[in-house]
């Protein structure tokens, strides 16, 4: 134990949840980040459970964060996997599903282009399960079988 500002931090005892796998009922699936922000270019903002937050290089995103770039604006993200997705001008997307759970088999990946452009270009997931990946808009969704992919949605 070290004393701290005149609290004490039981270190032994954080330690043992996460080992015991009780971190998994500390922070939920959704908190933790799926992909990060590569690039932003102009006006990009994240939708992060009603709140808006620019954009910034680095910036962790979520399961269920929608990003919607201003018009001449546009970015680059990352996901756990390898997965690259470009979100276009005057797009808005939502990260839906995203599961990459590769010793236990598990993969899950939607992506939801409401209105705009983005390319997506599969990573590790979409090589191993390319049956869940499906990317999805207002008409229609899309399993996808290949790499690399432009969808526009008007």
């Amino acid at each position: 134990m070290h004393k701290m500002g005149g609290g004490m931090i039981y270190r032994g005892i954080l330690i043992l949840i996460l080992i015991t796998g009780g971190y998994s009922s500390i922070v939920t699936a959704q908190e933790l980040h799926v992909a990060i922000v590569k690039n932003a270019s102009g006006n990009v903002e994240i939708l992060r459970n009603k709140t808006s937050l620019s954009a910034t290089l680095g910036m962790q995103l979520m399961r269920l964060d929608k990003i919607i770039t201003g018009r001449g604006s546009h970015a680059g993200i990352t996901f756990v996997d390898g997965t690259l997705v470009t979100v276009g001008s005057s797009t808005e997307i939502e990260l839906s599903k995203y599961l990459f759970e590769p010793k236990k088999s598990n993969y899950d990946f939607e992506l939801y282009v409401k209105k705009g452009t983005a390319v997506y270009s599969s990573g590790k997931l979409g090589k191993l399960a390319p049956e869940a990946v499906n990317l999805a808009t207002p008409r229609a969704t899309v399993g996808v079988h290949g790499t690399r992919l432009i969808i526009k949605v008007d």
